[in-house]
């Protein structure tokens, strides 16, 4: 399924003019974006929600069927802003320390050494996620929210830019084991990579066929970062004063609140999704070059934002009542302020 980019729509043209800081969030943010797109052809709406977490400091769950590009969208944001990139492949039988780290018997020094594990870098891609058990999982916790890691009762801090993008696999189940609600909590949207368009897939192809696959095309397009780790964290700085009006902000908190009244949900998103849904659309009104909040942004992050964290009643589920359907009821339920 095609997706439209998230930036540049109708939402665009009601914007005051914008100032400094959101003038150099959109020129850096531009960048980046020009960058992937040399490597990724389509999937504009999952690369731009992939810079509202990068913007926002949080991570993102990308789910997506084999093939569609979500590696390699990882890949491409890591080398875009000069970040370290670890892979992390999980599976059943992949522990705890695998991830975080571990402490050995140096023989030499007859003293331990600490071995930091792949969690030590600026992006880490956990791919397919829900394929190793929940303790294993339940390693990156405490790294996505507190931004530090606990080896043998000693905390150490992990780097300023610190993004985690978990991949999965909608369709799969035997051998899988779903991800616990506390841990899909820390996501701060939830990215789905649906199929290219027509035209896109014909685009593809055709690069292929003239040796251009899309691993090659990272290695060469970008062979040199078009952002720096301390320039982001800049951004992220300038994107955290973009302004959010009382009215937003309450429109904000009903939306959520309004997802646990639904008759269809079980569990609905809490106090997080809140200043999760807050934060993502800050990010989203900067990309838009405004230093303010907009209601529209808001309706637009409200399905990539809380979608995972609600779950819906076995009948509702049943009866093929889908996620997103019960969000655009309640979008449609809450007023939106003028």
């Amino acid at each position: 399924m095609h997706e439209k980019s998230l930036v540049g729509s109708e939402v665009q043209a009601q914007s005051a003019p914008a100032g400094t800081a959101t003038a150099m969030i959109a020129s850096g943010a531009r960048r980046v974006r020009e960058a992937i797109s040399r490597v990724i052809v389509g999937q504009e709406q999952a690369i731009d929600l992939a810079l509202v977490a990068l913007l926002a400091g949080g991570h993102a769950l990308i789910e997506g069927v084999p093939g569609v590009g979500k590696t390699l969208l990882v890949k491409a944001l890591a080398r875009a802003v000069a970040g370290e990139f670890q892979r992390i492949q999980f599976t059943p039988d992949l522990m705890p320390a695998d991830i975080t780290g571990t402490s050995i018997f140096d023989l030499k020094t007859q003293e331990f050494r600490l071995v930091r594990g792949p969690i030590f870098t600026n992006f880490l891609l956990a791919d397919e996620i829900n394929r190793a058990p929940a303790k294993t999982q339940s390693a990156l916790l405490e790294a996505m929210q507190e931004r530090q890691v606990t080896i043998d009762r000693a905390s150490c801090v992990l780097p300023p830019v610190f993004v985690v993008f978990a991949t999965q696999n909608p369709i799969e189940h035997q051998g899988t084991y779903p991800l616990p609600e506390a841990q899909k909590d820390r996501f701060l949207v939830k990215i789905r990579m649906g199929y290219p368009a027509a035209e896109e897939e014909n685009e593809l192809a055709r690069l292929v066929a003239e040796g251009e696959p899309p691993e090659r095309r990272l290695a060469e397009e970008l062979s040199a970062p078009v952002l720096n780790p301390d320039e982001l964290e800049q951004l992220r700085a300038a994107t955290a004063r973009v302004r959010v009006s009382e009215a937003v902000s309450s429109y904000i908190v009903n939306l959520v609140r309004q997802s646990r009244q639904h008759a269809a949900v079980w569990v609905g998103a809490g106090p997080r999704a809140t200043l999760a849904l807050l934060s993502a659309s800050r990010a989203l009104a900067a990309l838009e070059e405004r230093d303010f909040v907009l209601p529209e942004d808001v309706k637009t992050l409200a399905a990539p934002v809380l979608e995972h964290r609600i779950l819906l009643r076995p009948e509702f589920e049943m009866e093929g009542v889908e996620i997103r359907e019960v969000i655009n009821t309640v979008l449609e339920t809450v007023e939106v302020p003028r």
